[in-house]
């Protein structure tokens, strides 16, 4: 189930939502969530909802084992057992098959491979359930004495399966006691639109044109096809590889920021606050200012569990740059059990070492127009590595994106492709920029300093937004079958 399906617009939701206001206390509040929420993960996969379980009573009962230990040798016990346990579960799922398949190529070892299927949420429920238990030891939370708060904690569907990554610290008091008001759920019902028109009306329309202009994921990522995928790349002009690489920019920022607001805007309409995941990067005019501002929740949890324990940057140069080094490496590998997506990772990671040693100050006196062009360009060829899980169909599209593969720069269809999506293009790249935050902002001081006016206008504004958002949704949506979310495979 994905939030940008009907079924969970127009069932799932509103049966949530009038079972939880019609409940009295946050006890019964908590009972009603956590019963949606293992429902809406059992939807696709009904016996990985046990898996989600387990990890999370066992996290459970490690944590009250740290706190009753705290300051002995049996804190930093159970914690290692905890980090052991959920790791290995995660290396499991996730990098079992790729793991064997690299075995197999260099030894023949085994003979055959086990496909093992990758339980949805499973890396961002893990980190939750990690830095729970490392939180305790650390003494910036107590442990929970009721295991459904922790389950609760750990599979609340709003964010369960893509995220934000939540830390237990920022949402154990919410937990426990909430208050839900009516601007709150408003502010909710508007964001949660937001994100729905972001992904039904753009992000899908974007794939779906990257999908044509270059190839599917499902078809690139068939071996069998690798030959046949190439030639293809091969011949596609370059204005159309362009094109194709520029809408799946698009759609990545789109789909995943649409999510993170679906999500957010669900939370407040219940009464919790989950922080931002995303500040406007494609605004960014530094490699190190995007990383601030993609994915803030994964890219604080590599700093505050890894980067910062291995030593961060109090050792001098050498020891931060190899910080930096296996905080990227692990970065890249944790979007994916595929070696282009540690080089992903690896790519950043020389930049960011660049920026740090060299060319930081640098760009800082430079017109922000040219170090936002050097930001974009190094994020759009970091996109087609992370597209194209073979290696070959990356390098083919770099190559093609200069006429490498003696390749036409253009020809009559990628011209009409252009010609027909641009007002898309347009207003999908709008859709990056924080017009919302200013056109927000240009309502309250209307609604302040307008009278009642100014205030009618900026209710009415409020009002017509999201029924518009829905309604154009609901249209996009039926009978559209292009509606994936990216994430969900990582």
């Amino acid at each position: 189930m994905v939030f940008s399906s009907l079924f969970f617009v127009f069932a799932f939701l509103p049966l949530n939502l009038c079972l939880y206001y019609l409940a009295k206390s946050t006890p019964v509040q908590n009972a009603v969530m956590l019963v949606f929420s293992l429902i809406f993960y059992a939807w696709g996969e009904p016996k990985y909802v046990l898996l989600l379980v387990a990890m999370a009573l066992v996290d459970w009962l490690l944590s009250l084992a740290v706190e009753k230990g705290r300051g002995k040798r049996s804190a930093k016990l159970a914690l290692i057992v905890a980090c052991i346990a959920d790791l290995s579960l995660l290396g499991v799922f996730k990098y079992g098959t790729f793991f064997q398949e690299n075995l197999q190529a260099l030894t023949g070892f085994p003979s055959v491979v086990s496909q093992i299927a990758l339980p949805i949420g499973i890396s961002f429920y893990t980190f939750q359930l990690l830095t729970y238990v490392v939180d305790v030891y650390r003494g910036d939370v107590k442990a929970e004495k009721n295991f459904f708060n922790v389950l609760l904690y750990a599979s609340l569907f709003h964010q369960c399966v893509a995220g934000p990554i939540v830390r237990y610290k920022d949402i154990a008091e919410q937990i426990k006691h909430r208050t839900i008001k009516a601007d709150d759920i408003s502010a909710g019902i508007i964001r949660f639109t937001a994100g729905l028109g972001k992904k039904a009306l753009l992000a899908n329309a974007c794939g779906s044109l990257a999908d044509t202009l270059l190839l599917s994921d499902a078809a690139a990522a068939d071996l069998t096809q690798l030959s046949e995928n190439i030639r293809i790349l091969s011949s596609r002009p370059a204005s159309a590889l362009w094109l194709g690489m520029l809408f799946f920019m698009l759609q990545i920022y789109l789909d995943f920021s649409a999510y993170s607001d679906m999500a957010i805007g669900m939370g407040m309409m219940t009464g919790f606050r989950y922080k931002e995941n995303f500040d406007y990067p494609y605004c960014s005019t530094s490699i190190t200012e995007f990383w601030r501002r993609w994915h803030i929740s994964l890219g604080s949890f590599f700093r505050d569990y890894v980067y910062i324990p291995l030593g961060g940057n109090r050792r001098g140069m050498a020891r931060t740059v190899v910080n930096l080094l296996i905080t990227w490496m692990l970065t890249g590998f944790w979007h994916g059990a595929s070696w282009n997506y540690v080089l992903w990772g690896l790519y950043y990671f020389v930049f960011l070492v660049i920026e740090k040693l060299f060319f930081g100050k640098v760009l800082k006196k430079l017109p922000s127009v040219i170090s936002h062009a050097y930001t974009l360009a190094v994020v759009f060829f970091g996109w087609v590595l992370f597209k194209f899980e073979r290696l070959p169909l990356a390098w083919t599209v770099l190559k093609g994106l200069f006429c490498g593969n003696s390749n036409a720069f253009t020809n009559y269809e990628a011209d009409i492709m252009f010609k027909s999506n641009v007002f898309l293009l347009i207003v999908a790249c709008l859709a990056c920029l924080p017009l919302a935050k200013l056109i927000k902002t240009a309502l309250l001081r209307l609604e302040r300093r307008g009278g009642k006016l100014g205030s009618a206008a900026a209710v009415t504004v409020s009002a017509v937004y999201p029924c518009a958002m829905l309604l154009l949704s609901t249209a996009a949506l039926v009978g559209n079958s292009y509606n994936p979310f990216l994430y969900f495979q990582f």
